[in-house]
């Protein structure tokens, strides 16, 4: 076809997000050539997603290629301490028997069959291999009190062949995300012999648990002669949900445990030991003066009190995972900054920090053998894998090209990021995405896209549940403000919130909307305003304190509406931190903060979205609203999931969201949006 009757490319479509191939987790082998990472795939026509693993080599002139391709959730690969073997979780059927739970398989580099290495019934969370290549330490959910796999087995199927439905606890902390928390077990560190399949609970017996609101392996390491293991645990009994955490060490062969960082004002985790063994890198926050206070890097060397790394006064918080360089000299971590997010390196000795690799948004990395493989997106493209030298000058070298053909047939708007002033006077960053048809001598609508968290931001990176192309494209410039409160500004405006949540992020959306409506390109009679979760309670904030008629319409996804009905999420004891309140001791001042408090003044059309596996914000606020808006007579129409938890994963589901979505903007424009409404029906 030659290029005068190509077909014009079009804008990225809510299809085209679940065709695109998401790459997850990652591991470098342990001479650094190759990597081996998790691929995600979605099908609009099963309403799934499949994922497998696949092989990329970090040097030229060699091709990638699946790895894996019987099992359709293989994920968390891990390579062996010699690069012979490949560990990774999968529910698989092998030699007649199905995996009923998450088991640990083994493949060769080199292909052909994955054999099952581990036989345990509650299922593994996650693992790492010990030093020795025939070990491997995994987290599980077990009934405490049992001892032996075999015993576990038996309660596990007595319990998966129950008939009652009931969940019955008097724990505190008993559920989390989508999830109850498995009824009756904790989560314990246990220990696999790869060849004898012979399990041991190292955890038997005690009342340590890791802690509840994860099971992945950053919250333990094996130590590099693998005698040792560091863990992170609640030291409350019993736990609760918001508490600070521990850090211990389990001796693998006596069991006994030792304390390595327990301090009241601090919350440790992410535990990694330095190549030697002799030193422990991890994360300290300071809560004892504020619980937002900032992930920075410490260590424990042996038998030494822990400390700081770096100059406190580094104002960026420190991501999981940290990465030793081969010679213990400096820390590998990621960490946000003003709308970004980097990969930095931190010289031990000195404590001196530089960027390693500029984001974009670093979703992942790794590092072996002088080599540095980073997963990062940008708000034009997807996340990419790219491969550089620890202490070279020569550029990134890209190693997949998972989605460039489907990319190179579709037209992406541009992004810009500008300031604003905001509240109290500060400087407020702010990400435009434009069409893909932009054209600055017309009048186009806009859209905010507010981002949720507070502690979270958006950013140049490319997003599949709030994506500002796919929200483009009917023509609309998208906005999306890091308000006061947004994480990457630093520890002081991240904590400017707490207390009065809603004030200053109002303020700083208020300037923003001026901005945008003194542009040459924009049309001020089009103006609109969407959010999810914390993002969908600054949208329901403003529909009770902005005058009714600014924003034609509002979209509220997975939105707080009542904070005192709130106190069912998963995160009930975080919140009266955030408010500086509780509602049984004061109940002016959590109202005051709470949108239901303003719904007399709400008269602006609201989209309301929730999904009733959302124990995060659970889906009475998004119910609440849309009841409270239709007794109101104010125009509201609702979309709920009785499938679907604090995002929208199915692929049909996220289809219908983007088009129920872009409908009630487009339907609420007016008569000037009448031209694109025949757009309405998205693929």
């Amino acid at each position: 076809m030659s290029p005068a009757t190509a077909r014009p490319h079009r804008a990225l479509s809510p299809d085209d997000l679940c065709t695109l191939s998401r790459i997850g987790s990652l591991a470098l082998s342990p001479d650094g050539a190759c990597v081996v990472c998790a691929v995600t795939q979605g099908s609009m026509d099963t309403n799934q997603s499949s994922t497998r693993l696949w092989l990329l080599p970090t040097a030229a002139g060699m091709s990638p290629r699946p790895l894996t391709q019987c099992g359709d959730k293989d994920g968390q690969p891990a390579w062996s301490p010699r690069g012979d073997r490949i560990a990774f979780l999968a529910r698989r059927t092998q030699q007649g028997t199905a995996d009923a739970t998450s088991q640990i398989y083994v493949i060769a580099p080199d292909g052909g069959e994955a054999e099952r290495k581990s036989r345990f019934a509650p299922g593994i969370e996650s693992f790492k291999w010990l030093p020795d290549g025939r070990r491997i330490v995994f987290a599980a959910w077990v009934w405490p009190g049992l001892k032996g796999a075999a015993a576990q087995a038996r309660r596990h199927k007595a319990f998966s062949e129950r008939k009652e439905s009931g969940y019955a606890t008097g724990e505190a902390y008993y559920r989390h995300w989508d999830r109850n928390l498995p009824m009756g077990r904790v989560l314990h560190l246990l220990l696999l012999d790869t060849r004898s399949g012979h399990i041991t609970d190292l955890f038997e017996g005690t009342d340590l648990e890791l802690p509840r609101a994860t099971g992945d392996n950053e919250v333990y390491d094996p130590s590099p002669d693998g005698r040792r293991i560091a863990f992170v645990h609640d030291p409350a009994h019993p736990p609760l949900p918001g508490n600070r955490w521990a850090l211990a060490e389990i001796d693998v062969a006596s069991r006994q445990v030792r304390p390595l960082a327990d301090d009241p004002a601090w919350d440790f985790g992410a535990p990694r030991y330095r190549p030697d063994g002799l030193a422990l890198a991890f994360t300290a926050a300071h809560v004892g003066h504020r619980h937002t206070a900032l992930n920075q890097l410490a260590w424990a060397a042996a038998g030494q009190p822990w400390k700081l790394l770096a100059d406190p006064t580094w104002d960026h918080h420190v991501d999981a995972p940290l990465r030793w360089s081969d010679d213990g000299t400096a820390l590998y971590f990621s960490a946000q900054e003003r709308g970004r997010c980097h990969l930095w390196r931190c010289q031990v000795a000195r404590g001196d920090i530089d960027r390693v690799f500029e984001g974009g948004w670093v979703q992942g990395f790794d590092v072996a053998a002088g080599a540095i493989v980073t997963c990062s997106d940008s708000g034009l493209h997807p996340a990419r894998l790219h491969a550089l030298e620890a202490g070279q000058a020569r550029p990134a070298r890209r190693l997949d090209q998972f989605n460039d053909a489907l990319l190179a047939r579709r037209q992406l708007g541009t992004q810009r990021e500008v300031t604003v002033r905001g509240a109290s006077g500060d400087p407020v960053q702010m990400w435009l995405t434009f069409p893909a048809d932009f054209n600055p001598k017309k009048k186009h609508p806009l859209l905010h896209v507010i981002h949720g968290g507070p502690f979270a931001a958006s950013g140049d990176s490319f997003s599949y549940r709030w994506n500002p192309h796919v929200l483009a494209s009917r023509g609309h410039v998208v906005a999306q403000v890091n308000y006061h409160g947004s994480s990457g500004f630093g520890f002081a405006f991240r904590d400017s919130i707490m207390g009065r949540q809603g004030a200053l992020e109002l303020q700083d959306i208020e300037a923003a909307s001026d901005w945008l409506l003194q542009q040459p390109w924009a049309d001020p009679k089009r103006l609109s305003a969407s959010g999810g979760s914390y993002g969908g309670y600054l949208v329901a904030w403003m529909n009770g304190h902005v005058a009714p008629g600014r924003y034609r319409c509002h979209v509220c996804h997975a939105g707080v509406f009542d904070r005192v009905a709130t106190f069912s999420a998963d995160s009930y004891m975080d919140r009266p931190r955030d408010l500086g309140a509780q509602f049984w001791n004061d109940m002016d001042k959590v109202l005051a903060q709470s949108p239901h408090g303003a719904a007399a003044q709400m008269r602006t059309p609201t989209l309301v979205i929730h999904g009733a596996k959302d124990y995060r914000v659970p889906d009475c606020n998004g119910l609440a609203y849309y009841n409270t808006l239709k007794a109101r007579g104010v125009d509201a129409r609702l979309l709920w999931f009785p499938d679907e938890n604090h995002w929208v994963l199915k692929p049909r589901n996220s289809r219908l969201w983007y088009r129920e979505v872009l409908d009630w903007v487009v339907a609420h424009d007016g008569a000037a949006s009448k031209s694109r409404r025949g757009q309405r029906g998205l693929a």
